[in-house]
């Protein structure tokens, strides 16, 4: 009888022991679960993010990279939870978006200025712009603004002092070419070279339309002034301090990711998370 009862504990011990592993295995298991979080970004972005997408690994996320081709469905794709973050849009769109559709997305790391600049296929300075000239700006209201205070840079216009509210081609104030304004959807703006005389695009646009730096005749100068242009990562503001999100900004914010912006955009993007802005 005795016998039997120290088979018997030793079967239990064995069998609490078995039990051990696998709940040791499986907790483990549990923490270093994969997360996905899918990323929005603009289309010419993606060898870049690619670069992300490795990096994370090593934290067990999944990145998933969504491309756009336009600058209307990343926010409305974030703000519906089809997307976690996006990646596409400089300070001021996104303030200018929240306001216009009631959302509440947030910037949760810098990335890159783009310095905007002035293209064209037929003139290979500003200054041969001539009267009556066709230029293509985009159309919505913060990049539309830019563009027309780098042309106002340019000696090109002026405008009229708007402090409550983003100039747009109604507040030009003197136009002594008499340019005619195509307002156009920012990603239209490369597309429309055939058709004006000169176009003023971003620097995302101009890359994923494989622009020869060739065709800038005039360019934004990068300074303290160009803060509300720094392009940032952006989720909504109840994942703000998610910490996973917070990992893929830093792996972004990394010499490896620098390499790959200069590669895709030469002297088109300036990476400014160690910048003093």
């Amino acid at each position: 009888m005795k016998h039997i009862n120290k088979i018997i504990q030793k079967v239990f011990l064995a069998i609490s022991f078995v039990g051990v592993i696998f709940l040791a295995v499986g907790c483990g298991a549990q923490g270093s679960q994969e997360k996905t979080v899918k990323v929005g970004i603009n289309n010419a972005d993606e060898p870049i993010w690619k670069v992300v997408q490795q990096k994370v690994k090593k934290d067990h996320i999944n990145l998933k990279i969504v491309e756009f081709s336009d600058y209307n469905q990343p926010n409305t794709a974030l703000s519906q939870g089809e997307l976690d973050i996006n990646a596409f849009q400089h300070r001021f769109f996104l303030s200018n978006w929240n306001k216009a559709h009631h959302t509440n997305l947030v910037a949760i790391g810098n990335t890159v200025i783009q310095p905007m600049a002035v293209y064209s296929n037929k003139l290979t300075d500003i200054k041969q712009i001539k009267n009556g000239a066709k230029v293509a700006v985009p159309n919505d209201a913060s990049n539309e603004a830019r563009a027309l205070q780098l042309l106002e840079n340019a000696g090109l216009i002026t405008l009229k002092n708007t402090k409550k509210k983003l100039p747009s081609t109604k507040d030009i104030q003197t136009n002594k070419l008499n340019l005619k304004f195509n307002v156009l959807d920012a990603a239209q703006t490369a597309h429309s070279l055939g058709d004006v005389d000169v176009a003023v695009i971003n620097g995302n646009v101009t890359n994923a339309a494989k622009l020869s730096a060739k065709k800038v005749i005039y360019k934004e100068k990068i300074s303290k002034q160009s803060k509300p242009w720094i392009n940032i990562i952006v989720a909504n503001k109840k994942d703000q301090h998610n910490k996973t999100y917070q990992k893929v900004v830093k792996a972004f914010q990394s010499a490896d990711v620098a390499k790959a912006i200069k590669k895709v955009y030469g002297q088109g993007a300036v990476t400014v998370w160690n910048s003093k802005f």
